[in-house]
């Protein structure tokens, strides 16, 4: 038996946790000048309290995933007698691939006759998370730890990220749009639609106006993309604004059969970046 391990990043719902046994690593955030945890086994998160405090203009602020925190996830399933496979966040977002790499070579020196693995995700959100769900999976189908691992990798460039914003000066403050683009947008009512590309970036691919406009058209390019429904899970996430993604969730069913279909929060450490008001949807389809 091996274990999947992953960091709160991917936003996994807490029944996805305890259904499939998957190790996760919190990442810190903070907010009012206090710490707090990403995720704690048991305790359900203050998302909506956290994105209410944004809402009334505190800083959130975010740290990576630290070295111990990555260690200590990893050792102790080595000393507990399992391999494993850590499925993280795009590194094109953060350093915290850098540093689960870094870790696992270490313990490679110390465990040279375990067999463990690190995967560069390419993704954020529950775009990463589906990746480790369709993980937890293939291991309960009996797949060991190579193929699980090639299923992943298989499933990566595949791995479908659309989302828009709800207001743009949190893409202003983390510096993804100027000043002025921020003002002119948030007058005319824009709002940018996103994806995470092939490289893991995050990339404005297009801009419509207003709010239903633009849910409407991430469910469009979800269409253009998607693989068949009936065969997988599709995911969405949003940062406290349930009645839009109820919404999209709709539009999805309506247009398909769907194997499942999940609704969750986007996690504090990714919603200081993007703001209340995120809506993103997650499936396989055709290519990025």
């Amino acid at each position: 038996m091996f274990d999947i391990i992953t960091d709160s990043t991917a936003n996994l719902p807490e029944e996805i946790i305890d259904e499939f046994d998957i190790k996760v690593i919190s990442v810190p955030y903070f907010i009012g000048g206090k710490e707090y945890q990403g995720y704690e086994k048991g305790k359900k998160p203050h998302l909506k309290e956290f994105y209410d405090a944004m809402r009334k203009g505190e800083v959130a602020t975010t740290a990576q995933m630290s070295r111990e925190s990555c260690r200590n996830a990893f050792e102790s399933s080595l000393e507990e007698g399992r391999d494993f496979i850590y499925i993280g966040f795009s590194s094109a977002l953060s350093g915290m691939m850098n540093t689960a790499s870094l870790v696992a070579d270490e313990l490679r020196k110390e465990y040279p006759e375990r067999k463990f693995y690190v995967i560069d995700s390419l993704s954020a959100s529950m775009g990463q998370g589906l990746l480790v769900y369709y993980a937890a999976v293939a291991r309960q189908e009996g797949k060991d730890i190579d193929e699980v691992k090639a299923s992943v990798e298989e499933k990566i460039p595949k791995l479908c990220h659309w989302f828009t914003v709800d207001d743009l000066k949190y893409l202003k403050r983390g510096g993804r749009i100027s000043s002025t683009t921020a003002l002119v947008g948030t007058l005319m009512g824009i709002k940018p639609i996103l994806h995470v590309d092939d490289k893991g970036r995050i990339v404005s691919v297009g801009k419509v106006r207003g709010r239903r406009n633009s849910i409407e058209e991430v469910f469009k390019r979800m269409k253009e993309r998607c693989l068949d429904t009936e065969d997988q899970m599709i995911f969405i996430a949003h940062s406290d604004c349930e009645n839009d993604a109820k919404y999209l969730a709709s539009l999805v069913k309506n247009e398909y059969k769907v194997k499942g279909l999940k609704i969750g929060y986007i996690d504090a450490v990714i919603g200081a970046h993007s703001g209340p008001g995120t809506l993103a949807v997650f499936f396989l389809g055709t290519e990025r």
